[in-house]
């Protein structure tokens, strides 16, 4: 190639449309207009496929194509020769191109005639710059570097997984200017993830949900891909997808046990980087803003490196944090603590998915509201306020997926839930693996069966 094709990144942001030229076999040429060019690597791109067309036919006959893009800010214009490999109508690349055409179609009131039907994979065989009046193009950014490098030393002394949580949000506002984000932890075994801190809502929204597949959120887990939208696209709102999910049931208490998640009422640039490590998601890091192409594609690189060492030392934290934590024994149980002072609030448990409400209002479902459960009952029972994580580790009954799930994202969780729902009740850290609850206000526990 003449020029590299990564100088042309910003060409391929969809501000201007693409143009693409191909041929019949009788030599009858074609032109058209092209809503999307997407980069894949430095010697190929794919192209939105959406119509049985002409130019969809002349391909499959003839795998060649001339395709013009124009950088938005030099107004310099670009032909690509291209030579058509395959079509890809599922996977990480078609889910990126399906994101990113419905904020287009639905900028520009399209959303009904856009629907992708598959990503067209080219190899570029040449890049060359159309003779005319431009722009130079100004210095290139270094801001992001000089930001990623900042970022990744406030992670770096992180040696426990809430300070990790706060630094990470924090140095986002701090060093990118990034004041809307949340961190979301995969939960295998029931296909969702679920928000462990957020930054610059009104409401937390910890403990809310997200299934895979769901929202802009959900498609980037799912897929195990960034997704960047630079427009409102309503097909892609996470806070309206898990409502959604819920809409045809009559089981009014299924909504009723749903957390809000935290959110802009209206998101008009959104990005989701998928949080994995040697290909196991681990979770997604989720950022938004109230301004249109906030985020550009050198904000996803940087932000993607980002997300690379979170994932690392989200997973390392996991796994270091069981060994040999608690050597010393536990205290013995003692006569039941003193009754303290204040009405007494109703604690119901369902058993058939470990909801907890606290008098008629929800707090937590899973295995946070088990593990919640269960130190209130050791509460009454035995009197006791002093827990190990080792000891919820071993407990069956809880329903902990695996080895791998991470017990202190779900302390956290339920801590921070506590906090803003309950605050008779709070979970305070008191040594490695080690905390204590405290206890506010006398209260029943009631048991239901089910839901």
């Amino acid at each position: 190639m003449s020029l590299p094709l990564r100088a042309l990144r910003r060409c391929f942001e969809g501000a201007i449309p693409a143009t693409i030229a191909t041929c019949a076999p009788d030599g009858m040429p074609n032109v058209a207009k092209l809503s999307h060019v997407h980069f894949v690597d430095d010697g190929h791109v794919a192209l939105s496929y959406q119509f049985f067309n002409k130019t969809r036919a002349n391909i499959l006959a003839n795998p060649h194509a001339l395709v013009e893009v124009v950088d938005p800010v030099s107004a310099a214009h670009y032909q690509l020769r291209l030579a058509y490999l395959r079509t890809e109508t599922e996977g990480p690349l078609f889910e990126t191109m399906k994101a990113r055409l419905a904020a287009i179609a639905s900028h520009t009131g399209m959303s009904k005639v856009f629907r992708l039907l598959g990503s067209d994979v080219y190899r570029v065989l040449d890049v060359g710059l159309v003779p005319g009046d431009h722009d130079q193009p100004g210095p290139p950014r270094t801001d992001l570097v000089a930001a990623l490098r900042a970022c990744q030393a406030d992670l770096a002394p992180c040696s426990d997984l809430a300070g990790l949580l706060d630094a990470a949000l924090a140095s986002l506002e701090r060093h990118l200017d990034i004041r809307h984000a949340m961190l979301l932890l995969l939960d295998p075994g029931r296909r969702c993830l679920y928000t462990v801190a957020s930054r610059g809502y009104p409401e937390s929204g910890v403990g809310s949900e997200v299934g895979l597949g769901e929202g802009i959120v959900g498609v980037a887990a799912a897929a195990r891909t960034p997704i960047r939208i630079g427009h409102a696209v309503e097909e892609y709102r996470y806070s309206q997808a898990t409502r959604r999910r819920f809409a045809d049931s009559d089981a009014r208490i299924v909504l009723e046990t749903e957390i809000p998640l935290p959110g802009l009422a209206e998101a008009a640039s959104q990005l989701a980087l998928p949080l994995a490590v040697a290909g196991r998601l681990i979770g997604v890091l989720y950022v938004e803003s109230p301004s249109e192409q906030r985020f550009g594609y050198e904000d996803e690189d940087a932000m993607a490196v980002l997300a690379g060492q979170l994932a690392l030392q989200l997973d390392w934290l996991a796994r270091g944090a069981e060994p040999a934590q608690d050597s010393a024994p536990m205290p013995a149980p003692r006569p039941a603590a003193p009754v303290p002072p204040g009405a007494t609030v109703t604690i119901r448990h369902f058993a058939a998915d470990h909801s907890v409400f606290v008098d008629n209002d929800y707090l937590i479902k899973g295995v946070a509201g088990a593990i919640v459960w269960k130190l209130l009952r050791e509460y009454r029972d035995a009197g006791r306020d002093e827990f190990s994580n080792r000891e919820l580790r071993l407990d069956g009954s809880l329903g902990l997926p695996g080895v791998t799930d991470n017990l202190d994202a779900r302390l956290i969780l339920l801590q921070r839930r506590l906090a803003e729902r309950c605050p008779f009740l709070t979970m305070t850290k008191t040594g490695r693996g080690r905390f204590r609850l405290a206890v506010g206000r006398p209260f029943l526990l009631v048991e239901d069966p089910a839901p």
